[in-house]
């Protein structure tokens, strides 16, 4: 198994600092607009940006949540391990909201499928977006595109990209893993 560096640590805050600037460009203040990381993975992207546009843009009170996708996936009866739930941490109505989900990686789509059903028990958004630090182009199984993408990869199926962030490995950086 090897594994080749696709963003350093620098690179990393690079795009993150770009991501967040797309956002302000679309959604000025923010009193329209609600953050909700898709769990487990895409919690560490939408903190860090939640806390980039509030201290490093003074962006005032950010709606950010988290949202659990684990059963509403289709697949979610096909493991032979028993399904570990993560938590949803939504604490605000998104009716007729403007809602930007944050997820690490964006791969077959069917995680932003489940994301979209899920995020109906919370209300009717206005507008759904979506915001990606890695785009695996060539691997969608759903007719679903981010709205904001850090950067794009070309990886086939046999290849696995991971998204190390500080909080969670110690380390910001994105691999590119053969398995």
């Amino acid at each position: 198994m090897s594994q080749k560096v696709l963003l350093n640590s620098k690179e990393v805050n690079i795009i993150l600092h770009r991501l967040a600037c797309q956002l302000i460009e679309s959604h000025d203040d923010f009193s329209e607009t609600v953050l909700i990381g898709i769990q487990p993975r895409g919690k560490f992207l939408a903190d860090r940006l939640a806390e980039m546009l509030a201290n490093d843009y003074g962006i005032k009170n950010i709606q950010l949540g988290h949202l659990d996708i684990t059963f509403f996936r289709d697949d979610f009866r096909r493991s032979e391990k028993p399904l570990e739930a993560n938590t949803t941490e939504i604490d605000f109505i998104v009716e007729d909201k403007n809602v930007v989900f944050i997820d690490d990686v964006l791969y077959t789509g069917r995680s932003i499928r489940s994301a979209l059903t899920a995020i109906q028990s919370f209300g009717r958004p206005n507008n759904i977006e979506l915001l990606t630090l890695i785009d695996r182009r060539f691997s969608r199984h759903l007719p679903i595109q981010p709205n904001y993408k850090g950067r794009q990869v070309d990886a086939i199926d046999n290849q696995k990209v991971k998204v190390n962030w500080v909080e969670n490995e110690g380390e910001d950086a994105v691999y590119l893993i053969d398995k």
